[in-house]
């Protein structure tokens, strides 16, 4: 807990498993409601979608900081937000775009699966382009990630190409940003809410003129043929609100419990999204589909606790920097994990 144990024990439990909670709920929410819109309502424009999101966060954002105060802004100067920040809000809206283009076309399941891919591209990614040593353990921990991704994939029912291919550029797209958030970012304390506020608006300017051109006259037929327009659009806002406060939620949980608790969490969620996606829209799931999914979650577990041990290790030894420079040592982490790695 961040307040060093002043609350009671049990009050503390309570709040680190309510946070979890809503965390969960509105990630999967969001989710559902996604692959709701390409299904279900024809709305088959991932980057129309992924636009009312950024605009929804831009403006949450501005809600939560400006007129709730839930967290002071954090100034950025003006040289810095185009030299430093808009690099970010490009990646950072490449990666929910190819999101939302890989919901369109598999199964939440199949992308939520592909998704915790993440830990093995961003390692990769450092070795191969930044000459990043790691210890054999965090090879190891890769091990059963890309052997469950390759067993999901070989057996996937609803196998689409694109889908795929969206969904796996979207894992190196999150690696980039985790990578050069350490070099681009470096000096400001970044929390999930500052985060949107800043990337939102620009990742909105840089999507907006591609929206318009590729899926503009799609959306506007879309509009005179769809049956029951006013629902329909409730629910495509309705996303888009819910995709802002997924942020502040992530702000909540990373306050509210400690960094094992967030990465087990984090992967208990991708089971419970599989769990309901299914249930939902009853996509045909193998067995051997589910090993592969199961054998990826486990991997993603064992990979943060390593990942933790070998952050306390190089944190407690004789003449160490600190938590944070360890870390840097052991690997670039996403904007949002800064401060829940800062306890470790």
């Amino acid at each position: 807990m961040e307040d060093g144990g002043k609350a009671p024990a049990g009050l503390g439990t309570l709040r680190a498993v309510l946070a979890i909670l809503q965390w969960w709920g509105f990630n999967v929410t969001v989710i559902i409601m996604n692959k709701w819109i390409f299904q279900k309502l024809d709305f088959k424009f991932p980057l129309t979608v992924s636009c009312v999101h950024f605009i929804c966060s831009s403006i949450g954002a501005y809600i939560a900081i400006h007129v709730l105060k839930a967290k002071p802004l954090i100034q950025v100067e003006p040289e810095d937000r185009w030299k430093r920040i808009f690099p970010m809000s490009f990646v950072f809206c490449i990666n929910i775009v190819l999101g939302n283009v890989s919901l369109r076309y598999i199964p939440v399941s199949f992308m939520q699966t592909i998704k915790s891919f993440t830990p093995a591209t961003t390692v990769i990614l450092q070795w191969l382009v930044w000459s990043k040593h790691f210890e054999w353990r965090i090879w190891a921990s890769l091990v059963p990630i890309v052997g469950g991704i390759l067993l999901t994939s070989v057996t996937e029912l609803s196998f689409n190409i694109f889908g795929f291919c969206a969904a796996m550029v979207g894992c190196l797209a999150t690696s980039t940003k985790t990578i050069l958030a350490e070099s681009l970012l470096h000096g400001y304390k970044f929390d999930s809410i500052n985060t949107v506020y800043y990337m939102a608006p620009f990742a909105t300017m840089i999507l907006a003129l591609p929206a318009m051109v590729l899926e503009g006259g799609g959306v506007m037929n879309w509009f005179y043929t769809h049956d029951s327009i006013v629902p329909a659009l409730t629910i495509i806002l309705g996303s888009g609100v819910l995709a802002f406060c997924l942020n502040f939620s992530i702000f909540y949980v990373i306050h509210s419990t400690t960094a094992v608790t967030f990465n087990v969490a984090g992967n208990l969620k991708v089971a419970v999204a599989v769990l309901v996606s299914w249930s939902i829209f009853r996509n045909p799931i193998s067995a051997m589909n589910a090993i592969g999914c199961g054998i990826t979650l486990v991997g993603c577990t064992f990979y943060g606790y390593v990942r933790h041990l070998i952050s306390q290790r190089q944190a407690a030894a004789p003449g160490s920097l600190g938590t944070a420079q360890a870390r840097n040592q052991t690997e670039m982490i996403p904007l949002v994990v800064d401060e829940k790695q800062e306890k470790v």
